[in-house]
């Protein structure tokens, strides 16, 4: 069985307005024993982010889960104006080996609203089944335009991901040597757009050339069920409670999701974790 964890953590800051990134993970671990735990909204040297001290997150959350592989996806990386970087992106770690990690800057078109560099972040972690690669990401909030550019771009990183495994490639010494990868893979992460949006159906849509679609596991398991909340559910400043937080599978993982699970009760971040169990 193989167990993974997605959540927007919101730098660790609760509904009570306490950062607490050692709660987080207590929280995560009570929801359940998991393998491979994606976060997004991790912060470092960013004490602008309300009650955040300005610590490295990304350091922080690597100690509180020791023998997990600690993965950074740094999407925005600036400078503090006293000779320092401000970093903020996603993060995965996972107590299974890690191979190759690719990180992807999603597209960053103008748009008038505010708006910040995107990243995707992908783990190929080896599983008792094969390896499989993980991916994770945060889309832009504010423009709709933003988030269809970045979701073709998660289409093309799939896409070319899947290309590599289907085309024999001649392994060379130090850096050209070849990893162990596979096109099967999970998806997840904060959308920030809802389960009727276009460009949400946009990522489960065909391929063509044997490149697996990425389905949604909610509906892998529960069919036409309306999606859980995952956004808004105690705290309600950015609209009504609905679900923005999703889980993708490769066709080929569809009959192997066991169950998926929007847990409700967490206060610790403004987001609810999605647990999705694999027989793997």
């Amino acid at each position: 069985m193989l167990r993974i964890i997605t959540w927007n953590i919101q730098w660790g800051l609760g509904i009570d307005g306490t950062v607490d990134l050692g709660r987080m993970v207590n929280e995560a671990r009570a929801i359940a024993d998991f393998d491979v735990l994606c976060l997004q909204e991790v912060s470092d040297n960013f004490s602008a982010l309300r009650g955040n001290d300005g610590g490295n997150q990304f350091a922080e959350l690597a100690r509180l889960l020791p023998g997990y592989t600690a993965v950074e996806g740094v999407a925005l990386d600036v400078p503090d104006g006293a000779g320092g970087r401000r970093r903020f992106g996603n993060m995965i770690l996972s107590r299974l080996p890690v191979a190759q990690v690719l990180r992807y800057t999603l597209p960053w078109e103008a748009a008038s609203t505010r708006n910040m560099p995107r990243l995707l972040i992908e783990a190929v972690v080896e599983t008792p089944s094969g390896t499989l690669r993980v991916m994770t990401t945060h889309l832009e909030y504010s423009s709709d335009r933003l988030r269809r550019a970045q979701v073709e771009g998660i289409r093309e990183a799939h896409r070319t991901a899947c290309e590599r495994v289907a085309t024999p490639r001649e392994d060379g010494p130090g850096t050209y040597a070849g990893y162990p990868t596979s096109a099967s893979a999970v998806l997840t992460g904060d959308f920030n757009m809802r389960p009727p949006d276009p460009s949400k159906r946009r990522i489960s849509e065909p391929f063509g050339n044997g490149v697996p679609a990425l389905l949604d596991a909610w509906q892998v398991a529960h069919g036409k069920d309306p999606h859980p909340t995952s956004f808004c559910l105690f705290e309600q400043s950015n609209g009504p409670p609905h679900c923005c937080d999703f889980v993708f599978v490769t066709e080929d993982l569809a009959s192997k999701v066991r169950r998926i699970v929007y847990n409700q009760e967490t206060q610790a971040s403004d987001h609810q974790p999605v647990l999705l169990e694999l027989d793997l």
